[in-house]
């Protein structure tokens, strides 16, 4: 009989998680598997406990959530003392989820089938040594437009999913100066930029395709910097972002690399899989297929 962690916050984003809940349990329970649910009680429990939960009989740890629970999970498990590794499953809950949109599963009760299977698929972690602080990303880094767009969106929750459009819209128009150094492979480039974003996943957002050629397994960080234009040029720019065809404009440079370092002027908050995380300085590398999730 194969046995699950559950994780759900029953009061957590758009307060579904007990709904969702309901909706998978015929589905481990049609297969004959065992499920512990634990009950999420304040911001970093999930990390908690995937930190510290014994895994020992368990077939593996599955959160409802977004992509926030998920960086919880992983940032718990990849800090474990015993360094235990143990498939990961995510059942679609969040508001953005752009790992399910990438993995084409956004309806949970299709997710929690696919982790009744106990297909196992490794992924890509992202390492993240912010100013000596270590973070691991599964999704995206963030700096410059993505991190200010997100600090104000959360001050507009009332706007809902179109919060982080209209945060990036009124980033764009501030025009803020960026500068900063970029280290890739050796090479620095140092100039004001509007943004720079290391993904390992397609989407971010919601259902932005940031990095239309990024693959999970790939051992490759997708690196989009775009550098400081006029307002109108980056407003004409970010409907482009919804359908991968920004990475074809002059204004922005798309390199898949290893790692990259970026050393702005001043120190500012990251973007670490949608969660405002660390300062930079920041080194990112990446580990290839670091870890399983549940597909």
């Amino acid at each position: 009989m194969a046995k699950y962690y559950i994780t759900v916050n029953p009061h957590g984003g758009l307060k579904k998680g007990l709904d969702i809940l309901d909706r998978v349990k015929p589905v481990f329970d049609g297969a004959n598997a065992e499920i512990t649910v634990l009950e999420t009680e304040y911001a970093g429990h999930a990390r908690d406990l995937a930190r510290d939960m014994d895994m020992t009989d368990y077939d593996g740890f599955c959160c409802i959530g977004g992509d926030g629970t998920m960086h919880e999970v992983i940032n718990g498990m990849m800090t474990r003392s015993d360094q235990k590794r143990f498939p990961i499953g995510l059942i679609t809950g969040g508001t953005g989820n752009s790992f399910m949109h990438d993995l084409d599963c956004l309806d949970p009760v299709n997710a929690a089938k696919r982790i009744i299977t106990g297909r196992r698929r490794p992924i890509d972690i992202l390492k993240c040594d912010a100013d000596g602080v270590t973070y691991y990303g599964f999704n995206i880094v963030g700096w410059g437009i993505p991190t200010d767009a997100n600090i104000l969106a959360e001050k507009m929750r009332w706007l809902g999913t179109q919060r982080y459009n209209v945060g990036a819209i009124i980033e764009v128009i501030r025009h803020r100066k960026r500068v900063a150094r970029v280290e890739i492979d050796g090479n620095v480039i140092g100039a004001d930029f509007g943004f720079i974003i290391g993904c390992n996943t397609i989407h971010t957002g919601k259902g932005m395709q940031m990095a239309p050629l990024a693959r999970l397994d790939d051992g490759l960080i997708d690196l989009i910097i775009a550098r400081k234009v006029g307002r109108l040029k980056l407003l004409k720019l970010f409907p482009k972002v919804f359908s991968g065809k920004h990475i074809g404009d002059p204004a922005v440079d798309y390199r898949q690399v290893n790692e990259f370092t970026i050393k702005p002027e001043d120190r500012n908050t990251l973007n670490i899989d949608g969660e405002m995380l660390g300062s930079t300085p920041i080194h990112v590398k990446v580990l290839q297929k670091e870890i399983d999730v549940l597909v």
